[in-house]
């Protein structure tokens, strides 16, 4: 995957339903610039249960607001930030890493 990507950044707003259930909304936040990495497949165990996930490290300017636990929109999947970590090379820029269960 090479070149930039304009996503979306989403945060998850969770609401319990009349049947006692969980609902999920996304409330956008606004866009941000990626510069995606390649995206890699891996298995994950989660209640002895295995589930394929896919992984990607992209670039992109620090935002106060791209912080673990949003949601990054784009090429029409969803991604999770698990973790955003700055570039000690060049400053003012950081590397989120992303997941989503393909």
């Amino acid at each position: 995957m090479s070149g930039r990507r304009l996503a979306e950044l989403l945060t998850a707003t969770e609401t319990q339903t009349p049947q006692g259930g969980q609902a999920v909304s996304f409330e956008p936040l606004g866009w941000v610039w990626l510069k995606p990495g390649s995206r890699r497949r891996r298995e994950r165990t989660e209640a002895g249960i295995a589930r394929t996930i896919e992984t990607m490290r992209v670039e992109t300017r620090a935002d106060p607001r791209l912080v673990t636990g949003r949601v990054l929109r784009f090429d029409g999947d969803d991604w999770a930030v698990v973790a955003v970590d700055p570039d000690a090379a060049r400053p003012g820029r950081v590397h989120p890493d992303l997941e989503r269960r393909p």
